[in-house]
């Protein structure tokens, strides 16, 4: 099994835990259920424990590595990439606000920790330091070191960093499916899981459109800008979404998508610069992803998602996401922390924030490689001719 793809692995233990729930609903037999709740708490209390550290890992080498980068390319770059974050998710926001509430009306409020089934037994792990802590320290050490490339603490903090993606695609990874798979088997020991089902398959449907319907716009700005058709310079990019859908890694996807965007005439030299920037921090499609499936949540759990929760979140989750892990699942474990500490999610709401963000990670991955094509011909318009070879040369003696 550890050969299949985690989608198809996250599929598998999820029917395998739902078949298991209503076995044991039926035959009244609780024994099963009580251990796989147990087992659920444990990894709870574990992912508690490392998200700080996870988030420590990842945002310091990722703000530090930006300094090392040209300063008018990086500004423009980080810019748009960063309002383009910000615009899907407020976007999304808005959507989720006026069509979740009609997709969720019939969902039963889902369990709260405490209800259905008792562990066996728990385990206090407490974590080093809160999420804003870590959030902060993160903040501190990255534009600190951002000056300091030849630094012995940003050689630790890149060795930590790899240590922590390690820990990532080696242990929880991989326990992942085995965690979503016991949710969901208390949730139909519960009785809640159908109707609860067929709610996450409408939210994806509205979630698909508001990602074509992003790249849309991004495109027609970016076709006024360039003088040519957006569905035109759409139709280039179509080989960049197939292998990120594929790959569910921008990264993975990068020659793809600089043979894309030098297609629809893109400047080599753009290219070359803004592609692979783009790669790590433009994620407008992982960010729809997230506001809207955490607004389902929200709605399922009898909570009403507001402006005040979610300006910030959004603000938050735009420099959070900053060279996250390029594993399938790396986008939502970055964003776990934020998940807890700015929306309250507990040990129930974060492993099903996984799995509904797992299930359309290579739409989302798809979504932030062809808007990051967009960003290239904004990029072009907005520095002149020389600027840019100078940026190149730059980068060439780097």
């Amino acid at each position: 099994m550890k050969k299949l793809p985690l989608i198809a692995r996250i599929i598998i233990w999820l029917l395998i835990g739902i078949s298991l729930g209503v076995i044991c609903r039926t035959t009244h037999f609780a024994g099963p259920i009580i251990v796989i709740a147990t087992f659920r708490q444990l990894v709870s209390t574990f992912l508690g424990f490392v998200i700080p550290l996870i988030i420590i890992g990842l945002i310091v080498p990722g703000i530090a590595s930006l300094g090392k980068q040209s300063k008018k390319g990086l500004l423009l770059t980080t810019t748009l990439a960063y309002l383009s974050t910000i615009s899907a998710g407020i976007i999304a926001f808005i959507v989720g606000c006026t069509v979740l509430p009609h997709l969720t009306q019939h969902v039963e409020t889902l369990m709260t920790e405490g209800e259905g089934v008792t562990p066996l037994f728990t385990l206090d792990i407490p974590a080093l330091m809160s999420v804003m802590s870590a959030l902060v320290l993160s903040f501190i050490l990255g534009i600190g070191l951002a000056s300091k490339p030849k630094s012995s603490l940003l050689k630790l903090c890149t060795e930590f960093s790899e240590l922590m993606m390690a820990l990532i695609k080696n242990v929880i990874i991989p326990l992942v499916p085995l965690y979503i798979g016991s949710v969901f088997s208390e949730l139909s020991y519960s009785g809640e899981i159908f109707v609860t089902l067929k709610s996450f398959l409408l939210v994806y449907l509205v979630l698909f459109l508001l990602q074509v319907g992003y790249l849309i716009i991004l495109y027609t700005l970016a076709g006024g800008i360039k003088g040519k058709n957006p569905f035109s310079l759409l139709k280039h990019m179509i080989p960049a979404y197939i292998t990120a859908a594929g790959t569910q890694s921008s990264a993975a996807t990068i020659p793809v998508t600089l043979d894309c965007v030098k297609s629809n005439g893109v400047r080599p030299d753009i290219c070359e610069f803004v592609i692979p920037l783009s790669a790590t921090i433009h994620i407008a499609g992982d960010t729809m992803t997230i506001v809207l499936t955490s607004m389902a949540l929200m709605l399922m759990n009898g909570q009403t998602p507001t402006l005040g929760h979610y300006v910030p979140f959004i603000l938050m989750l735009g420099i959070m996401m900053i060279a996250a892990p390029g594993v399938p699942g790396g986008g939502v474990m970055a964003a776990l922390g934020l998940l807890q500490s700015m929306l309250g999610f507990g040990a129930l709401q974060t492993p099903l924030m996984i799995a509904l963000h797992a299930a359309q990670d290579s739409f989302g991955t798809a979504t932030n490689v062809v808007g990051d094509g967009a960003m290239a011909i904004f990029v072009e318009k907005l520095m002149s001719h020389e600027t840019v070879e100078s940026v190149s040369l730059q980068e060439k003696r780097c």
